[in-house]
């Protein structure tokens, strides 16, 4: 009797030891040529740039988190791209939930929290790194297009950029490293930059960025996907049919457009975070109402008319209306299996 009882005690303990180690494993997201694979099948990001900010603010916030869930689990969406890194498990742990997963940025500068300058980023990276919502660890966006925060002179960033990455591969050997480049790294970046597991191009052609699947192709073998793309729903002026102003077509034309060419080209590209969830009106004039303008470096290739209009930018409103945006969204990325 006593050895049965003993053995019941032992299988028990194995038992509840078994289902806590399951519960807390992640998933294991790595590089085979030029795909992202999770647990060893290749991953497609369709996803979307997320920082929901409310009204009269300019400060991110999550209240709304179960909704936006919702709304981009309908979209097909399985990833979010963030431009700061979410130090709130219970966040991380919903969007786990919602089976989307997020590249969690890091800034150079952010004033000693969890930044690339301080060094801080790698306490966040040790605090999270076993989360199974993680994909990647981005470092910067379009930093390459201000070399006067670096002194002048770019390579410092790119120095930065791949000590951090080679830090980050010395800590956690379950996610790769990737950073959000402005348009197509040059020689001096890719060389300066081993330790770059996937690269993250933010590009604005037009409505036609296949060009750039080609040319990544001739000067890397690695993954590669659009970190940001897509178009406003503001025309500032009238252009061929879409008229000046609010033009949701225009937006929804362009998405369509930019999203047939990204997933008609995935042997070399890895897939998109297609820019953004939800309009921001913080971005241009008052906060408390959504104003026309903005600046975007290198932004001439904002469909139709050029302009980067920085507070009409979501697929839905900052009160979560659907655009028509949106649907596209939703039939492309439901698509792709």
């Amino acid at each position: 009797m006593r050895t049965s009882f003993t053995i019941l005690i032992l299988f028990s303990i194995l038992t509840i030891n078994y289902s806590c180690n399951k519960k807390n494993k992640s998933d294991v997201v790595s590089v085979s040529g030029r795909k992202i694979m999770v647990n060893q099948k290749p991953y497609i990001i369709k996803g979307i740039c997320y920082h929901p900010v409310p009204k009269g603010s300019d400060k991110r916030d999550f209240s709304n988190l179960t909704q936006d869930l919702s709304l981009m689990k309908d979209a097909g969406i399985n990833t979010i791209r963030v431009y700061e890194p979410i130090d709130d498990v219970n966040v991380l742990d919903e969007i786990n939930k919602a089976g989307i997963k997020i590249i969690i940025g890091f800034g150079y500068n952010q004033n000693g929290k969890y930044d690339i300058l301080s060094g801080t980023y790698i306490d966040y990276v040790n605090k999270y790194k076993n989360h199974n919502a993680i994909l990647m660890w981005e470092l910067g966006n379009e930093y390459n297009y201000h070399p006067v925060w670096f002194e002048n002179d770019i390579k410092n960033w790119y120095n930065a950029m791949n000590t951090a990455a080679e830090i980050i591969h010395q800590n956690d050997n379950h996610h790769p490293t990737t950073t959000a480049h402005g348009e197509l790294p040059d020689a001096l970046a890719l060389e300066m930059s081993p330790n770059i597991d996937v690269w993250g191009m933010n590009v604005y052609r037009w409505d036609t960025p296949e060009e750039i699947f080609k040319q990544w192709s001739e000067i890397s073998t690695k993954p590669m996907y659009l970190s940001e793309t897509g178009g406003d729903s503001y025309m500032t002026i009238s252009k061929n049919t879409y008229k000046f102003g609010i033009n949701e077509k225009a937006q929804a034309d362009a998405t369509y457009n930019i999203l047939r060419k990204s997933f008609e080209n995935t042997a070399i590209n890895s897939g998109v975070t297609l820019f953004s969830f939800t309009d921001g009106w913080w971005k241009a004039g008052s906060n408390h109402t959504q104003d026309v303008g903005g600046w975007a470096p290198n932004s001439s290739g904002v469909p139709y008319d050029g302009t980067p209009n920085e507070e009409f930018w979501g697929i839905v409103d900052i009160d979560r209306n659907k655009k028509q945006a949106f649907k596209v969204v939703q039939q492309l990325y439901k698509e792709q299996q």
